[in-house]
């Protein structure tokens, strides 16, 4: 209104104002968006290097590092960006994550690798065997029986396995929901105050805790 005033009656901004009564600082103010560029790049490297993981344990991630937004605010930018997880399944051709060079140790303790195997007893009862390697030596770090596995199971198997060897800089693992529970990402993030969760290496579907991001905040 104050433009179509200022051009058909050719008059000032200041008479044109007063004429609509607006107030002249409304018309000169420019909204400034703050697009946050920074954590949405932050969000992006963490979604892509996580496929698996959902806007909540993102916020998870960027609290640790020391980012002092709530969950709200991250769903936004999540849906914004387009990464919200895609629960159909790929075609056959087309790998579930994005592929990487596997990590080649280069001394002890460098890369661990774990997994479980499975068999059944006599009486049709089926057991798992958690089965610990490092990748280097070729040495067995572990190789416990049970019928079921959690992810506090896991994580206890390693901490007493770290009290008496050196941690490692890799942790090889597959996607099973032992290895990418809450309780493992918590403690990957504990030990040693660096370590984060799954990145994805080669072959596909084939993540490796590390201690590449080191987070500094304290919510776990």
């Amino acid at each position: 209104m104050v433009d179509y005033l200022k051009d058909a009656y050719e008059v000032s901004i200041r008479r044109a104002c007063e004429v609509a009564t607006a107030p002249r600082s409304s018309y000169h103010y420019h909204p400034r968006l703050d697009r946050q560029e920074h954590l949405r790049v932050r969000l992006k490297d963490l979604a892509y290097s996580r496929v698996i993981y959902g806007y909540r344990r993102l916020h998870i991630l960027l609290q640790r590092e020391g980012w002092q937004v709530n969950h709200k605010r991250i769903y936004r930018l999540y849906t914004e960006e387009g990464l919200t997880l895609k629960r159909r399944r790929p075609k056959r051709h087309k790998s579930a994550v994005p592929r990487n060079v596997r990590i080649e140790p280069k001394g002890i303790n460098d890369v661990w690798t774990m997994d479980f195997m499975s068999d059944q007893l006599a009486d049709s009862r089926r057991f798992r065997i958690l089965t610990m390697l490092d990748v280097y030596t070729r040495e067995n770090l572990a190789l416990i029986a049970g019928q079921s596995f959690r992810g506090e199971d896991v994580a206890a198997i390693l901490s007493r396995i770290v009290e008496e060897r050196d941690t490692p800089e890799y942790i090889h693992c597959d996607n099973g929901c032992e290895f990418t529970s809450k309780v493992m990402d918590q403690w990957a993030w504990l030990n040693n105050g660096g370590w984060t969760s799954l990145v994805p290496v080669n072959p596909p579907r084939m993540p490796i805790l590390s201690r590449s991001m080191a987070g500094s905040g304290k919510n776990v």
